[in-house]
């Protein structure tokens, strides 16, 4: 189930090694347990995916990459993951982060406007920075840990199941 799309996503390792924005970790990822297919590996890097998703600077590929090679988690997952947010989902996931962090802070909802750009960043955040970024922390805790522990329980029970099947099916 999840083996083959990880291989697929894999490819090669000097394909990926060989990218522009891989070159300062180049040397660390030659090393066999960041595209190893085994269940921790490829569980943590689906959650620290989804936890780097809510950066809200456009470093998500180098911030990956850099967790993956500390961490020793799959590389392939860990890119594909961060982007689940992308120019199409970016709005609707930080105005998710801006609302939580009101929630969290105790502060109303104002007007949210978001532009993927540093003038944004430098002017337009302004009075929102606080729950902004408060929010994106919360985000990124929640959902990378719910995705971790999701994606886990989803390939222990497939596991156990497949056990269970080869189990019964040698008995009979």
């Amino acid at each position: 189930m999840f083996r083959p799309f990880v291989r697929h996503l894999g490819g090669r390792v000097h394909r990926v090694r060989d990218r522009w924005y891989a070159r300062p970790f180049a040397r660390w990822l030659g090393d066999a347990r960041l595209w190893s297919l085994q269940r921790r590996g490829i569980t943590v890097a689906f959650g620290a995916g989804l936890a780097i998703c809510f950066v809200p600077l456009p470093v998500h590929v180098p911030a990956a990459l850099a967790v993956a090679v500390l961490a020793r988690v799959n590389v392939p997952v860990i890119v594909a993951t961060t982007f689940l947010v992308n120019p199409l989902t970016a709005v609707p996931a930080y105005y998710l982060a801006y609302r939580v962090g009101c929630f969290a802070l105790g502060l109303p909802g104002g007007h949210f406007g978001f532009e993927p750009s540093w003038d944004w960043l430098q002017h337009g955040l302004g009075p929102m920075w606080k729950p902004f970024l408060t929010g994106c922390a919360l985000c990124a805790a929640a959902a990378g840990l719910l995705g971790w522990l999701l994606l886990e329980l989803a390939w222990r029970q497939r596991t156990i199941k497949k056990y269970r099947a080869r189990r019964s099916g040698s008995s009979a």
